[in-house]
């Protein structure tokens, strides 16, 4: 789910009614007549046509529209300022991967140019819409929400069947946005990302929900992290335990201690674990570990599991690739899945890392702030050939760096021990990496179970570090 937002312009996402009166006061001396400003103010949102019809003698509305027209690019235009919060409001969407629709009661090259004035980019813009008309534009761009200071916004996105989102910087409170169908009001924009934020993550978590149901059964390849963990717990709650199975693939490249960790968590929501074994050694492309090497890991695990799921009549095998994984770049184990067919709810539903571990948060999941922890064969550097004796030394370097730094009461929460060859480079969280390069101990840790040379990354621990030292890594994917 991208969402698309809707958003009214003046006195929602601009500060225009300086602009407008003054407009209006001018237009009314050149066709030699009054208007009562605070008349104008309180008429701000509704189409001009109706505006003038409102303020002038009938026989000077059309010349009234065409000389408001004439008057407000270079007397309403300049005067009119952002609001409040509406660039971020903008940029909330947008770091969503959603669209921003302005939709307006105002003609559309007035709107144009009122947005190019204050430098506000969004997506589209639609003008010379007020009320249910508002609602037409909204559902052919398929907003999930439409945001306004105006009754008739709210009009507008019942209209739609979009979340109607009021704001009281205009002339209209909140009783009165309500009574117009507001679902729900907020002071300002700066109210607007925190409220997106939710919107959104509640809108992803039903559709992962649905999504799950149509699924009927699924076997859940649970690595043991916070994603595998948190799509476990979404299955369990979408089609109950009994429709739910949890393996963990067990091989030389699982650290002992996340098989262990996986069979406690399936247990506490109730769902059967299996721990059927993999042979990823088996494989030369992986053995080669060339910059393919998750591609040959991911079908060596899927290959396994399908077979499994069919023997065990459940319909479908899901991994936890999330939102994020599939725009990360340099992915060549979620080609494999694909290839395969494996199901993934997570992207599917467009959750984000982020959003998982808050949901995973919510639900009191262990996991929830479980550091990431990738296979051992993502600790040795591209080109050096995989080895179970190998993966077994950095399953010991760092338990031994582990239980290092804890005697020297440094709390790392993400760690790892990077194989080179013949030398291991140590990387911590980067407010730690200084301090733990000036712990003989911790080099002392690594450099006792076979390292020739050990140092500590000065940048400190990112995932997918070992990419960097791939010369082109799009040839992978």
């Amino acid at each position: 789910m991208r969402p698309v937002v809707g958003f009214d312009l003046d006195l929602t996402l601009v500060y225009s009614a300086d602009g407008i009166v003054a407009t209006f006061v001018e237009m009314a001396r050149r066709l030699e007549t009054d208007v009562d400003p605070e008349a104008v103010r309180a008429l701000i949102g509704v189409p001009l046509e109706a505006t003038c019809e409102a303020l002038l003698p009938p026989h000077l509305v059309a010349d009234g529209v065409r000389t408001y027209r004439e008057l407000y690019p270079t007397m309403g235009v300049p005067g009119t300022t952002l609001l409040p919060g509406a660039a971020e409001a903008v940029s909330a969407v947008n770091r969503h991967g959603g669209r921003v629709v302005v939709v307006s009661a105002k003609i559309e090259p007035a709107v144009l140019a009122v947005l190019d004035h204050v430098g506000l980019e969004v997506d589209d813009a639609v003008g010379g819409m007020f009320a249910e008309a508002k609602g037409l534009a909204l559902r052919e761009y398929g907003a999930s929400a439409h945001v306004g200071d105006h009754p008739a916004d709210m009009i507008g996105a019942r209209a739609a069947g979009a979340v109607a989102v009021g704001v009281t910087t205009g002339s209209h409170d909140v009783a009165a946005l309500e009574r117009a169908g507001a679902d729900v009001v907020l002071t300002d924009l700066r109210a607007f990302p925190q409220w997106l934020d939710e919107h959104v993550l509640e809108a992803r978590l039903a559709a992962l929900e649905a999504h799950l149901q149509t699924l009927g059964s699924v076997v859940v390849a649970f690595s043991g992290g916070a994603d595998s963990a948190f799509l476990l717990g979404a299955a369990v709650r979408a089609l109950g335990p009994d429709r739910v199975l949890a393996a963990t693939a067990v091989s030389p490249s699982l650290p002992r201690r996340e098989l262990l960790a996986a069979r406690e968590f399936a247990d506490g929501l109730g769902v059967r674990h299996v721990s059927p074994r993999t042979d990823e050694m088996a494989r030369e492309g992986y053995r080669a570990n060339d910059g393919d090497r998750c591609y040959f890991c991911k079908a060596e695990l899927l290959d396994v599991l399908a077979p499994l799921a069919q023997r065990e009549g459940f319909t479908h095998v899901a991994t936890g690739t999330n939102a994020d994984d599939a725009v990360g770049g340099f992915r060549p184990g979620i080609r494999a899945a694909a290839e395969r067919g494996a199901a993934t709810p997570l992207k599917d539903a467009g959750l984000t890392k982020a959003q998982v571990r808050e949901a995973s948060r919510r639900w009191g999941l262990s996991t929830w702030d479980k550091p990431a922890a990738a296979c051992l064969s993502s600790r040795v550097a591209y080109g050096v050939q995989i080895t179970p004796a190998r993966l077994a030394r950095v399953d010991r370097a760092e338990t031994a760096l582990r239980a290092a730094l804890a005697s020297a009461g440094v709390r790392a929460h993400n760690m790892r021990v990077r194989d080179l060859g013949d030398v291991a480079r140590i990387e911590v969280d980067r407010d730690l990496a200084s301090r733990v390069a000036s712990l003989p101990e911790a080099t002392a840790a690594v450099r006792a179970v076979g390292f020739d040379d050990v140092h500590v990354d000065p940048v400190g621990f990112r995932s997918g570090s070992m990419n960097e030292l791939l010369p082109d890594p799009t040839r992978w994917r």
